[in-house]
């Protein structure tokens, strides 16, 4: 708790546009506003998460996101309080964002943590393998949305030409994908490894990617119009190559350098110390992703993938879930902060038609893709539902967008109604169609891939089963292995150790040993060596005085 606590005053402390956004006011002030905002942040997010989650049975970010809502500066959150004022006051009109920089900087700090997880608890093996997929399904997404925001601005009067920056923005917008929101409902239904939550996760940071330079692109043709000038379309080429540099070439490093990393953290000992170095190296990745033009999430989430198929994966987790559970909701509940009801004012028929012109683009866009590269309906359904939410990144957009002077506030406010509607709508459609079977489309003449024959070992009872599962995993422990515990409820444990993996099943009495063929000698030394020891211990026991003498000598003694 120590030291969350310093990692958030150094994360307001180093905000560049702190000076700017406080000047006039004392540093004593802006820390107690900052206290309280938080404090405002955590109970509306947990109560109304937890509300949403256990009346509602849908997602707890939906409450988080409606909480933001509620409690933001253009809700309840401007209404003055006896004593203290408004404690999410009304912004400026010319400010680029309606909270605090010191709010927002935590919040940016949370998208970091979570982008940073769902890149560990993705298996890179699967992601790799369905990297060219979601490639495709990211293209699909991103031509269909950027397609259907510009035809809707054109058709419906609101800009004069295909080329013209308002038509362009609002296509650039509708491009956005919100990998947060989704990775965060994949990771709570237990889907962040399956073909379709790895394809979701790979075509939203190409989608992310790819709407850089679609944004890129709208600002520098919004200048041009302004100024009479010619498009600079070789600063616009070079912007597209030092995103797609970074990207591919962080990933390669990453991977390459991924064991060297987890040496050096596990050259450090202490646990907790090795989960503080791994999120220090995701915020260093996340800055120069920023430097290099791309958004931030982006580095967080390569850092987190590139480390997901070492050893330590799990443990890293582990240590940074209580950070996750904290900073995660405040995210959210900020997100839902951004949004203005009012700004939509005489557009509304126009934002309620590109809202849904938006989600119909990434769901045919994105689904009709997913069915050329070999997923089913119900597959194409989960990835094009994934690909739905806007979230963060369309706020971002949008915000650069208005910033840039490529639109006017009411279009602006379009954007908003687009990102909320589709970004609430998201989670409870996911989360339904993520139950069932495999989405993926099965060919004539392609075989299953074979099975590992897992190692059973049947005993007597549940009370030994979990008693030699126990000496059988502090074996593990002593040597040096990573023990993670999957699932408590179904006994589900993974062994970890540099290149060597399995999980380990306790199924009632039996407890099963899953492993790759290379790896079931060392399974079968470990079980034999624990066997042998704990039959020297019943050779021991069995020498000792029956159980009721011993109890009644230790009695009277």
């Amino acid at each position: 708790m120590r030291a969350l606590l310093l990692l958030l005053a150094l994360c307001v402390w180093a905000v560049p546009a702190c000076a700017e956004a406080t000047e006039g006011q004392d540093t004593p002030d802006l820390m107690v506003q900052l206290v309280l905002q938080l404090a405002i942040v955590i109970f509306a997010a947990k109560f109304v998460g937890e509300l949403v989650e256990r009346r509602l049975h849908q997602p707890a970010v939906l409450g988080e996101l409606i909480a933001g809502t509620i409690i933001g500066p253009y809700a309840l959150g401007s209404i003055h309080l006896p004593g203290i004022g408004p404690l999410f006051p009304r912004p400026d009109p010319t400010a680029a964002l309606p909270v605090s920089p010191e709010l927002y900087a935590i919040a940016t700090l949370a998208s970091i943590v979570l982008l940073f997880l769902s890149g560990l608890e993705t298996d890179l093996a699967t992601f790799l393998k369905y990297s060219v997929a979601g490639t495709v399904v990211g293209l699909g997404g991103v031509i269909f949305s950027f397609a259907f925001g510009d035809w809707i601005t054109v058709l419906l009067g609101f800009a004069d030409g295909f080329m013209d920056p308002i038509a362009l923005f609002m296509g650039a917008v509708s491009t956005a994908t919100s990998v947060g929101i989704t990775a965060r409902i994949l990771s709570e239904q237990r889907k962040m490894d399956t073909p379709e939550g790895v394809t979701i996760l790979a075509g939203a940071v190409i989608d992310d990617v790819l709407g850089i330079i679609v944004l890129a692109l709208v600002i520098g043709i919004s200048r041009v119009r302004g100024g009479g000038g010619a498009l600079d379309w070789g600063a616009i080429g070079l912007i597209a190559v030092k995103a797609f540099g970074f990207w591919l070439g962080s990933m390669a490093i990453g991977l390459a350098v991924a064991k060297r990393v987890s040496g050096l953290l596990k050259w450090l000992r202490s646990r907790e110390t090795m989960g503080a170095v791994a999120f220090g190296f995701a915020l260093l990745l996340s800055g120069l992703a920023e430097k290099a033009g791309l958004a931030m999430i982006i580095g967080a989430y390569v850092m987190g993938l590139s480390l997901s198929r070492v050893d330590i994966a799990h443990e890293l987790r582990d240590r940074l879930s209580s950070i996750y559970s904290l900073l995660v909701p405040i995210f959210f509940c900020v997100m839902g902060m951004l949004v203005d009801f009012s700004s939509m004012g005489h557009v509304l028929v126009f934002g309620l038609i590109s809202t849904i012109l938006a989600a119909l683009a990434k769901l045919l866009g994105c689904g009709a893709a997913a069915l050329l590269v070999g997923f089913n309906l119900r597959g194409a359904a989960r990835v094009g539902s994934g690909m739905l939410p806007r979230g963060e990144v369309a706020l971002i957009v949008a915000g650069v967008g208005l910033a840039a002077g490529a639109v006017t506030q009411d279009m602006f406010g379009v954007a908003i109604m687009m990102t909320l509607v589709t970004t609430l709508a998201a989670p409870p459609l996911l989360v339904r169609l993520v139950r069932g079977g495999s989405g993926l489309r099965s060919r004539k003449g392609q075989t299953a891939e074979s099975e590992v024959e897992p190692i059973t070992l049947d005993l007597p009872t549940v009370d030994v089963a979990e008693f030699i599962l126990s000496r059988i995993l502090d074996s593990f422990v002593r040597e040096e292995f990573f023990v993670h515990r999957m699932d408590p409820a179904a006994g589900l444990y993974q062994v970890r150790k540099e290149d060597i993996a399995l999980t380990i099943r306790r199924d009632r009495s039996a407890l099963r040993f899953t492993s790759r063929p290379e790896d079931r000698d060392v399974v079968r030394m470990f079980v034999l060596e624990e066997i042998a020891t704990l039959q020297e211990l019943l050779t021991g026991l069995s020498r000792l005085d029956s159980m009721k003498d011993l109890g009644a000598r230790l009695l009277l003694d």
